[in-house]
Parts: structure tokens; C-alpha cells; sequence
């Protein structure tokens, strides 16, 4: 029983509002999203997400009323920059509901002066699902991906998984199958910007740990998802057919992937359904596999600091358009293995290599052509406006352009006809319809108005100028009906009392007063009188209501284009692909051009012969630097008695170029397999299934591992996976551990390669012992880098020739570096003990088995470790010792500095 003093206490205890407790019922719904509460021209958030908010953006916390007797957290955003705030808080790692009124306030009044106007969130913004192109980079896919598993027979057998991934912002739709072996090579390689796994899934640590490794939002959801029972029917009615028949044959565990993202896509858009293409399957023997270490290696897209610019893909990306960006990222990120198709590729770039004046005028066209796709999804999905359409507009009426250019132009490939059969078929009358359409000078949003072009619509014409020049039009009808009836001095005016009237002198009246079917009288004034027509109160209604109505009428006319836009989607898609398509040939021919760059040969044998090729970065950065870049050739293919590759043992020292050599040549591998010219004299390239490298050393604190221990996981994966027709590059292996170790793995490591992986190989390495294994298999190779003394200098040449390295010189590259003199000395003295050991016992000798320290006394370790002085240079250093700047005068120093000057020259 509730007592007397409870009951005061609960009175004076502040009740919720009710827009709080509606604000309370929705984020309850959304616990682990952001609620971006419209209120008026703001987005509100409260509680929380207020502190949290408040902190990601930067912006002003306040504070609305109480709740449970505290104060109640809220900061607000702007709703017309509230993309802006959405891309901060969504690179912050954020999910946000955008909760919007979802009923007219006048409807609200009408259940009561306190009732809350109903609001529903109509959209989760998630990092896989954004549309708006301020939220986007215009040169990167921004893929959703889904991963599902079915469980196998047993724990020891090899896992398969579906991988489904979406870019929304395009309506690309691609499903692949994957193993435990490539699923984290294949995510590296897809980069997705989110990734949608089942909660049960997620929390196995070998998948957790591959898929937080990729880097990006990861949103576990219930494993009901991605039911492969129910995942067929999911898929035939969201794309609204009966049965799947029609699409390619996807396995149970790709339809399972796919399901599970369409459900959460439906989970997130609530209900809208984006345009998406039927998916696309992938065959993982149709691309080169390269795991994500190799990219990271090989700074394919980006550097290892995470940067576009210093990676292969800025270095070549020469394209004029955002789809034609992404388009060559993707290249880059999946060279093909079917030679046929990267003839095909290649012979798309001779048309353009050949025809310079063609290209220009199409990459004129290309570069003034907006984003057609992401245009498209933007108005399927219901978040597109008027210079989407305006983009649609321009980006068709050039693809007409364009395919008259190559129509006109000689015969052309089977890629290149493709790309024009679809320009084609675009749908050029809904082009035109657009153009007339749309102002040229469209606002960003439909909601604005103003939007549709003077003369497509009489109506709206007619309506805007009530609405712009309802003054010309009161003035016009004024001197008409002054003339007409004789009246000199009749005005047409305004009140808020009788709205617009005509007023005239009562004097001059009587044809007013003579016509009362047509002049209504109103009101009448001393020496005046007040006069009203049928015309002028029709007229003041149509100036009244000329704005909303024009805007009514603009925002029908956007919905049928809209309609008609989606209903052509299918075209238009086909269209901006074929545009990427000429943008990234185009480009690419640019580049031929510009670096020099030849076409290679591409096909199924083993071969891997180079002439002259170079690094396309590193070149590119010495150019700005007017440095040359010494170019060099490899042959790893078969020996004319052989029929497998050949492994190459690299010796030299460091910043020779060995690193620099390695890379190049897999990145050569990548540019011929992604149909590109090479940065060679000459290439000749058999498809490489899979590429691996292992450059450089990092370690990975997170999951514990030592910088000696990723080497090895990553050298592991190389052993165990790498096939005769991959190519593998290996820098250093074993350098993080003792001599003796390190020297052992090396060794195994090779011979392994050879014999069991039988790869073409690049195996750079300062175990020079190492090189008399050439004596032993036959299809290892030495070469070195060449360097010559000059002067107690070393100088690199950078030139890679055949034969072994004598020696490292690592003691020239720490002096180059800056090491102390003394430090430079005592370990060129130490050098000097070891290798006399060592050609004393003709064998390898460990540090821990010469007698080097028991041969030295204490006296004579502290006598090594100082540098011996020449008297004549002590005694000139004692001389600069004495000297006092701040206390000699200009004639002083001058002086002083000739004497040191003689003094030195006797030295």
C-alpha cells in the first residue's frame, strides 16, 4: 500500500514529457545505434548519444528538462549539414538511426494540443550502406559484405564459406565461395567498409581474428539471417521472381551469404529497396589470389601507413571519372588467370594506344560525365535529387556522343563492342527528356523547389511567375482595366483586411458602380470607393497558394522522372559500367604513353621473362627527384632442359635494390594479369595462380606476435600454399633470429621451395653461404646486386647480374646511415677479427665460438674501442678547442681561420 509520503514524493518528481518518452520508446527499439531525433530544422540527441555525440563532432553539449531527477544530456545538428555530421560520426566507428516525423503536425493537433507529432526511424546509417555522395569517395567502392558458413562433417576438414558483397551506391552485387585458406585473402582483397557475420560465428577466435583483421565496421547479427533453407525464396522476392533459375548456379552456402545481406539490408533502408544487380557469381580460379599480407607487402592500393598516394594504384590511376576509379581499384585488386580475357583487356588498350585523337575526344567527353550509377541508386533508394537527375541527363546524352565517336572508328574487340552495344542501347529519349526537364541550375535538393526548367510545363510557368511576379502581374491588370474604363487614377492595392481590391476616386466611379455583376463593391471612403472582381479574387487565391502549388507540381514531375528513371535502370546501369569500362582503357592507354610502358604476352605456360623492367613507383618518385631508375631483367622461367620455373638466390648489400627488384617484378605480374601495359622493354608473363611476399618485418602486438613470429606465420602460409605456377617473392628470411637459426630456416626454406612448391621465386638473402646450394638443385639461380669501391666508398649501381655477393657491406651502408665514427671503427676492427677467424678454420664460425674477447685484455678492448688518431690531426683539433668565437672580433676569426687553415694543410 502506497503511503501518504511516497505519494507527495512521486508527485513532485518530474513526469517524462511526451515527445521524451516517445524519444525513449524509440531508442529502446534502437539500442545500439545513434538516434538522430528530428525536431523541427535539428536532429536532437539526448542522453548518451547526446555525451557521445557531443565528443565524436565536436560540438556544444546542453542539457532539456529531467529525468529520474538528473539533468538530461542533448546536442543538436543542423538537418540541412547533417551529411556532414553523419560521415564524422560513421568514420568514428558509429551506427545512426535517423528518426523523422512521420505525420503532418496538423494532424497531431487535431488528437489534442499536447499530442506528439508520430515519428519513425526510417533509415539505419551503417558504414556498408551509404548513398550520399558526400559521404563517399568517389574513387572507391564501398562494398557491405556478408560471410556464412555451413557446418562441415568434421572439425579437420576445410571450412567453406559464402561471401556476399554489395556496393549500394551502385547496385554492384557479387557472391564468391571461399575456404580457411583464402577467406582472409579474399576479404583483403574485396576491402569491404562493413561486414555482417553471424553473432555465433563471430565469437570462434581464428574467425574473429581474420575478420577484425581486415580493418573495418563489423556488425554481428542473428545466425536466422542466414538460413539456407529459406535463403532461395529470400532471394526470389526481394528481385521479384518465382525461382532462381534464371540466375547463375550459386552454391547452398553462397545464396545463405546472400540472403543474409539482403535481410540486412532490409533491416537497415527499412523496407526500400535499392537497385541492385542480380548477383555477379565469382569463380576463385578466374582471379590471382594474393593474400593480405602480399598486398600490405606490395602496396597494391595502399601504403602501409594507409595512404592512396605512394601505392601502384595512384601511381597508374590516369582515369577522369569516379566509376572508372573504382573500376581500375578493382583491376588492381584481382588480376584475372584466364588469358583470354586479358587479351581481351589488352587489345581494348592497342585500340586506344593506336588512336591518340580518339582518346582525347573520349576522355573529354568522359571527364565532363557525372556519376551515373551512384545517381541511380540515390533515386531508387528515395535520397536522390535534381542534380542527380541532371547527372542521369548529362552522363547519357555523352555516352551518345561517345558511341558515335567509336562507331565511327575502325573495327574494334569483343570488350569495346560490348561497351558499345551498351551505349547504344541506353535509353537516349529519356536523355533528352531530362535535359528539357531539369534546370540548368538545379538546387541539391527537391525539397527546395525551383528545380524543373522554364517552359517544360505551362502550369508551373504560370505559377511561378504569380509566385516571382505576382508585381508585374497586379501592375499589368491595373493598367488594362484603367484603360478599359477610362480611369486614369484606379489602383489595384493590398490589405490584410480585404486582401487585393481596386480603389478609384468616387468621382470617377460610375462605370464601377454602372457594372455590379462584374465590380463588386467593398468598402467605401471618404473621396473613394473599393471595388473587387471575380478575376482579381481568383488572382489573389493563385498568388496566395502560387508557391506550395508550384512546388506540388515540381515534386510530381520529379516523381515520374524518377519512375522513369527506374524503370530504365537496367540501361542506364549497363551505360556508366561501359563508361567506367572506356574510362580505365582510356587511362591505362594514357599511361602506356606517358611511361613507356609495353604490351605484354600473357599465357598458360611457366615462363617469367622480363627485359629491362622497372618499379612503376619508385620510378615515378625519382623522376620528380631527376634521379634515373637502373632498370633490370629476370628470366624465371624454365630452363630449355626443364619444364618447371626457376628460383633466383638474390645476394648484396642493403639499399642496393634488392627489395626494390623484387617488388617490381611481382607488381609486373599484377599490371600484365589485370590486362595493362607493363613498365618493361619486353614482357612475357605465364599466369601466376597465386602471388606471394614476404618484404619487410612488422609485428602484430594484438594478437601477440613478435616481429620474428609474423615472419614466420607468413613464410608458413608461402610453404604450405604456393603451387608451380605461383610466383613468390622472399627478402630476408630468418634475419629475426641467431645466426645459426636463421641461416638453417633459410636454407630448409629454399630447398623447400625447389622441391616441393617447385615455384618461380625471387629469394633475397644476406646468408651468403646459402649460394652454394646452386651447385645442388637445378633450377636455383644466383644473382647479385652490382656495387663497385671507390675510395674506401661504396657506391651502388643498383644493377642486378648473375653470380654471388662476397660480402654485405653492412659496415659502408651504417656509416652512409650516420653511425658514429667510433661505433663505424670498432665494428670495422671486430669484421676484420671474425673474418680472419673464419678463414682460419675454413668454416661458418658463430660469435660465441671465436676467441675474440679472451684474446683482447680489458686494456686492449678500451685501446679497440677508440679511433687512432694522426698527431698532426690531434694536435688541429686541440687548436679549434682553444678557440673562443664570442669573444674574437670579425678580423679575429678571420685570422684564426686562415691559421687552422695553414695548420691543416701541414697536417
Amino acid at each position: 500500500m502506497t503511503t501518504p509520503a511516497a505519494e507527495k514524493a512521486s508527485a513532485k518528481k518530474p513526469q517524462l514529457t511526451p515527445m521524451m518518452a516517445q524519444f525513449i520508446e524509440i531508442k529502446t527499439a534502437n539500442p545500439d545505434s545513434l538516434l538522430f531525433y528530428r525536431m523541427g530544422d535539428f536532429y536532437e540527441l539526448f542522453f548518451e548519444d547526446a555525451e557521445i555525440a557531443s565528443r565524436s563532432l565536436g560540438i556544444t553539449l546542453t542539457k532539456r528538462g529531467k529525468h529520474n531527477g538528473e539533468d538530461i544530456p542533448m546536442c543538436g545538428v543542423p538537418v540541412h549539414a547533417a551529411d556532414d555530421y553523419l560521415q564524422k560520426l560513421i568514420a568514428a566507428g558509429h551506427r545512426v538511426a535517423v528518426c523523422e516525423q512521420t505525420e503532418d503536425p496538423a494532424e497531431a493537433k487535431k488528437r489534442g494540443s499536447k499530442a506528439v507529432v508520430r515519428r519513425d526511424v526510417v533509415r539505419l546509417v551503417t558504414p556498408g550502406t551509404l548513398t550520399e555522395e558526400r559521404l563517399l569517395d568517389a574513387r572507391r567502392h564501398n562494398f557491405l559484405l556478408s560471410v556464412a558458413r555451413l557446418k562441415a562433417g568434421s572439425l579437420s576438414q576445410n571450412q567453406t564459406y559464402g561471401l556476399a558483397w554489395v556496393d549500394m551506391s551502385t547496385g554492384a552485387f557479387r557472391t564468391a565461395e571461399s575456404d580457411d585458406v583464402a577467406l582472409a585473402a579474399d576479404l583483403a582483397r574485396i576491402e569491404p567498409s562493413e561486414i555482417v557475420i553471424a553473432d555465433g560465428l563471430l565469437q570462434e577466435t581464428e574467425i574473429r581474428a581474420t575478420v577484425e583483421g581486415v580493418g573495418c565496421a563489423v556488425s554481428p547479427v542473428p545466425k536466422a539471417y542466414f538460413d539456407s533453407a529459406t535463403a532461395a525464396d529470400r532471394l526470389a522476392e526481394f528481385y521479384r521472381v518465382k525461382t532462381l533459375e534464371g540466375f547463375a548456379n550459386y552454391s547452398r552456402v553462397e545464396q545463405a551469404a546472400a540472403a543474409g545481406i539482403i535481410a540486412y539490408i532490409d533491416k537497415t533502408q527499412l523496407g526500400e529497396r535499392p537497385p541492385l544487380d542480380r548477383p555477379h557469381k565469382e569463380f576463385s580460379s578466374g582471379q590471382m589470389l594474393i593474400d593480405a599480407a602480399t598486398r600490405a607487402n606490395l602496396e597494391l592500393t595502399r601504403t602501409l601507413s594507409g595512404e592512396r598516394r605512394g601505392s601502384l594504384l595512384a601511381a597508374i590511376d590516369k582515369t577522369v571519372t569516379g566509376a572508372g576509379s573504382r573500376l581500375l581499384a578493382s583491376r588492381v585488386s584481382g588480376p584475372l588467370m584466364d588469358p583470354a580475357v586479358i587479351e581481351n583487356r589488352l587489345q581494348s588498350l592497342d585500340y586506344f594506344v593506336a588512336d591518340t585523337m580518339l582518346r582525347g575526344d573520349v576522355r573529354q567527353l568522359l571527364k565532363e560525365a557525372p556519376d551515373m550509377s551512384r545517381a541511380l541508386s540515390r533515386l531508387t533508394v528515395g535520397r536522390g535529387g535534381p542534380r542527380d537527375m541532371q547527372a542521369i541527363a548529362v552522363s547519357l546524352a555523352n555516352a551518345r556522343e561517345i558511341a558515335g565517336l567509336i562507331a565511327s572508328a575502325p573495327p574494334i574487340g569483343a570488350e569495346l563492342s560490348g561497351a558499345l552495344e551498351a551505349l547504344k542501347a541506353a535509353p537516349h529519349p529519356l536523355a533528352d527528356e531530362l535535359g528539357k526537364a531539369i534546370a540548368e541550375e538545379a538546387p541539391l535538393l527537391k525539397r527546395d523547389g525551383g528545380f524543373i526548367a522554364q517552359g517544360y510545363n505551362s502550369d508551373l510557368d504560370e505559377l511561378k511567375a504569380l509566385r516571382d511576379q505576382s508585381r508585374k502581374v497586379i501592375a499589368q491588370m491595373q493598367a488594362d482595366l484603367a484603360e478599359e474604363l477610362a480611369i486614369r487614377s484606379l489602383k489595384i492595392k493590398h490589405n490584410n483586411v480585404l486582401g487585393w481590391f481596386m480603389e478609384a476616386p468616387t468621382a470617377q466611379c460610375d462605370p464601377l458602380k454602372d457594372n455590379p455583376e462584374r465590380f463588386i463593391h467593398r468598402q467605401t471612403m471618404a473621396g473613394a470607393m473599393r471595388f473587387t472582381t471575380t478575376e482579381l479574387a481568383d488572382l489573389e487565391s493563385k498568388i496566395a497558394s502560387a508557391g506550395e502549388r508550384a512546388l506540388a507540381i515540381e515534386l510530381e514531375i520529379f516523381e515520374r522522372l524518377s519512375g522513369q528513371i527506374q524503370a530504365a535502370g537496367v540501361q542506364i546501369k549497363a551505360a556508366a559500367d561501359a563508361l567506367a569500362l572506356l574510362d580505365v582503357t582510356t587511362s591505362l592507354a594514357v599511361l602506356a604513353e606517358a611511361e613507356n610502358l609495353s604490351r605484354p604476352q600473357v599465357d598458360n605456360s611457366l615462363a617469367f621473362n622480363v627485359e629491362a623492367a622497372r618499379h612503376p613507383v619508385v620510378e615515378q618518385a625519382l623522376r620528380k627527384t631527376g634521379e634515373p631508375f637502373v632498370a633490370n631483367s629476370a628470366d624465371l622461367g624454365p630452363l630449355p632442359c626443364g619444364d618447371l620455373g626457376q628460383v633466383w638466390l638474390i645476394t648484396g648489400p642493403n639499399m642496393a635494390g634488392k627489395s626494390t627488384f623484387l617488388r617490381q617484378n611481382a607488381l609486373i605480374a599484377v599490371l600484365a594479369q589485370m590486362g595493362s601495359y607493363v613498365p618493361a622493354a619486353k614482357a612475357h608473363i605465364g599466369v601466376v595462380d597465386r602471388l606471394f611476399s614476404r618484404v619487410g618485418a612488422a609485428d602484430d602486438l594484438a594478437r601477440g606476435r613478435s616481429t620474428f613470429m609474423v615472419e614466420m606465420v607468413e613464410t608458413a602460409a608461402i610453404l604450405n600454399q604456393a603451387t608451380e605456377r605461383s610466383l613468390v617473392i622472399l627478402d630476408e628470411i630468418g634475419r629475426g633470429t641467431a645466426t645459426f637459426d636463421g641461416l638453417s630456416i633459410a636454407w630448409a626454406a629454399i630447398e623447400h621451395l625447389h622441391e616441393v612448391n617447385r615455384s618461380r621465386a625471387l629469394f633475397a638473402t644476406h646468408y651468403h653461404e646459402i649460394t652454394a646450394l646452386s651447385q645442388k638443385l637445378q633450377r636455383l639461380d644466383n644473382a647479385t646486386v652490382k656495387v663497385k669501391e671507390w675510395n674506401g666508398e661504396v657506391v651502388f649501381l643498383h644493377e642486378i647480374i648473375k653470380g654471388a655477393a662476397d660480402r654485405s657491406y653492412g659496415i659502408q651502408v651504417a656509416k652512409l646511415a650516420g653511425l658514429p665514427k667510433k661505433v663505424v671503427s670498432r665494428a670495422q676492427s671486430i669484421l676484420e677479427v671474425l673474418e680472419s677467424e673464419e678463414q682460419a678454420k675454413g668454416k661458418t664460425t658463430g660469435i660465441d665460438d671465436l676467441p675474440l674477447f679472451a684474446a683482447l685484455e680489458p686494456e686492449q678492448m678500451e685501446q679497440a674501442a677508440s679511433v687512432p688518431q694522426d698527431p698532426a690531426v690531434t694536435a688541429l683539433a686541440e687548436a679549434i678547442d682553444m678557440l673562443d668565437p664570442d669573444d674574437m672580433t670579425p678580423k679575429q676569426a678571420l685570422e684564426a681561420l686562415y691559421g687552422l687553415k695553414q695548420q691543416r694543410s701541414r697536417a
